[in-house]
């Protein structure tokens, strides 16, 4: 069970602040505060320096109090609960902070809450982000980022900015759906500009649509940002057009989440198996195994051109080509890990990266420089 259910809203009415309590440990260790070695990800890994550092305003209070070895905390659960309990005083603080302020400038009845900004920072290129959403990361007060926002694009953050991490992985969620939507509120209701920071573009496979409708329904206002989506960005970055006059007259974009944690993907229509329509997967790399055979079976030619990119637009990008049938196989051959977008179908094969020969090994290119290294 999460610790806290949500920081409570700011009255307008009182100006007061008003937070939940928290349940104690039967435990207190000396410090939670766990994290890996730095990491050679383009991306927030969950218990990171990189991570740690950036939000260290968080955990001001534990950091002064540390001393000692820190134990070990197997349970990603009470690891996660314990996190949140750690971030909850300066939580606290920088919401009277605020409340002080908006009664400065004339009032919480006058000023009214503050906005909160659904911002896309593309694929992880930061020379992909937006001017509008580098203007808007500039001026926030508090931003709350997922895993996905490249570090690059993280180090462009406004310095009198606060950074907080609620990104989720497989297996580790460190804030529910529901306690990004209760931050999301809290924080507007105290005046604060408020940005929630998404890969790619928020309204894509990204769950900005939840949060908006949530914000919206508490009348706070909302503004989104779009950013190039992974199939966009990526697509390009590879030399791949989505549609092309004689081979393909639609895209499509799909899920291969499976909300059970399966191997089996949500839904396979028996049209998504079409050879004229690019097919783009997101989240696929657990049930590609399965979403191949079905894309096969309702009768997607076995020699479809697809390719699987882990880490699209970064300097650790990497790309697997090969045909559809062996896909899979491949992508487990070079151990490709999260994030990897996968496209499928005839564009694929416009690509200048595309293997020329007739042998069906795969093409496997190593990084996004301009000297990639076909292998």
């Amino acid at each position: 069970m999460a610790l806290v259910s949500r920081i409570p809203s700011i009255s307008s009415s009182s100006g007061a602040t008003q937070l939940r309590k928290i349940k104690s440990f039967g435990v207190n260790p000396v410090c939670c505060i766990n994290y890996a070695s730095h990491s050679s990800s383009p991306f927030t890994e969950k218990h990171s320096i990189e991570r740690y550092q950036r939000d260290s305003w968080i955990y001001k209070n534990e950091l002064e109090q540390q001393s000692g070895s820190c134990p070990i905390l197997p349970d990603p659960s009470y690891v996660r609960d314990y996190d949140i309990a750690l971030q909850l005083p300066e939580l606290k603080k920088m919401l009277q902070v605020l409340r002080e302020k908006r009664e400065g400038e004339g009032g919480c009845d006058r000023k009214g809450p503050g906005n909160v900004f659904l911002v896309g920072t593309g694929p992880g290129d930061p020379e992909l982000l937006t001017v509008k959403a580098l203007r808007v990361i500039q001026n926030a007060d508090l931003l709350l980022y997922d895993r996905l926002v490249s570090n690059e694009v993280l180090d462009l953050v406004g310095p009198d900015a606060r950074l907080l991490y609620v990104g989720k992985t497989a297996g580790y969620h460190s804030r529910t759906q529901e306690e990004i939507h209760e931050l999301l509120l809290s924080f507007a209701e105290a005046g604060a500009n408020v940005v929630r920071l998404k890969g790619g573009d928020p309204l894509v496979f990204g769950r900005g649509g939840e949060e908006m409708d949530f914000l919206q329904q508490k009348r706070i206002q909302v503004k989104v940002i779009p950013g190039i989506t992974a199939a966009s960005g990526i697509s390009a970055e590879l030399g791949i057009p989505l549609t092309h006059r004689g081979v393909a007259n639609s895209v499509r974009f799909l899920t291969g989440h499976s909300r059970k944690g399966g191997t089996d993907p949500l839904f396979v229509a028996e049209n998504a198996a079409d050879p004229d329509s690019t097919l783009v997967v997101y989240m696929g790399l657990s049930t590609l195994p399965s979403l191949a055979s079905k894309l096969i079976h309702h009768g997607l030619p076995t020699d479809t051109p697809a390719v699987a990119i882990e880490r699209g637009t970064t300097p650790q990008q990497r790309m697997v080509f090969a045909e559809l049938k062996n896909l899979a196989d491949d992508i487990v051959y070079h151990q490709l890990e999260s994030p990897t977008l996968i496209i499928i179908g005839k564009v694929v094969a416009l690509s200048p990266l595309w293997p020329h020969s007739t042998e069906e090994t795969p093409i496997l290119v190593e990084t996004k420089s301009s000297t990639n290294t076909l292998q």
